[in-house]
């Protein structure tokens, strides 16, 4: 399907899948095509090779699972090498699209060259990717997610970038201003951090979230969370 980037499909009536991290940007992706009108059919998640936690967060899959029952959205587990990622993630959504689902949601919000992935991707699967969130200012963005009402944690911080004391953090206004403060965008958008959501006004209950230890892998901390 060939892409425009003017244009934000209409999703009405339309079922379509998730692209879903487990964090904030997938998220309010998700809200706001539900807003739109659009039903959530499935989550895709990319995981690591052995399938117990995502490629990008590091989360649990029983923390993916708990919010895909508490969202009311099966979840679908894509299990990948960084190597063949792109691979796996075009078999996963070529089975979706052979189920009828047309549409694949992003929380991508204003790096060109990760929407330009998302739209080589999908059309190679012959979907249409939707992007919630494009060219929205960041900070709206997050106030907006805040002011909806969703709570998140920050799960990862990019080591040499992000002090590792933020692990564990809420995503709140404090805690936004402490990240201006640190001298990076608030936004995570270009990998600073990552977080986990765990209630929000799609939610049917909250997640409650047990910390673990801290990991360093490939230059990543993360916060280890269990249910």
């Amino acid at each position: 399907m060939k892409h425009t980037p003017e244009r934000i499909p209409s999703i009405k009536n339309e079922p379509f899948f998730s692209s879903w991290s487990g964090g904030k940007d997938s998220c309010l992706a998700l809200y706001k095509a539900i807003l739109g009108g659009g039903v959530p059919k499935l989550l895709i998640s990319m995981m690591i090779e052995s399938g117990d936690r995502s490629r990008s967060h590091g989360l649990h899959i029983d923390v993916l699972l708990k919010q895909a029952e508490s969202l009311g959205v099966p979840l679908r587990a894509t299990l990948t090498s960084w190597a063949h990622y792109e691979e796996n993630f075009i078999s996963s959504v070529k089975e979706v699209q052979q189920r009828g689902i047309q549409f694949g949601v992003f929380g991508d919000i204003d790096v060109e060259e990760n929407r330009q992935w998302v739209w080589n991707a999908c059309e190679k699967a012959n979907v249409e990717a939707v992007h919630p969130l494009w060219k929205r200012p960041r900070k709206e963005l997050l106030d907006e997610f805040l002011s909806s009402g969703f709570k998140a944690k920050i799960v990862a911080v990019r080591d040499g970038v992000l002090d590792k004391k933020f692990l564990g953090a809420e995503l709140n206004q404090q805690t936004i201003s402490d990240l201006v403060d640190s001298g990076i965008d608030p936004s995570g958008e270009n990998g600073e951090y990552h977080t986990v959501v765990m209630d929000g006004p799609i939610f049917q209950f909250p997640i409650r979230l047990e910390a673990g230890e801290k990991l360093l892998k490939d230059g990543v901390w993360f916060q280890d969370f269990a249910i």
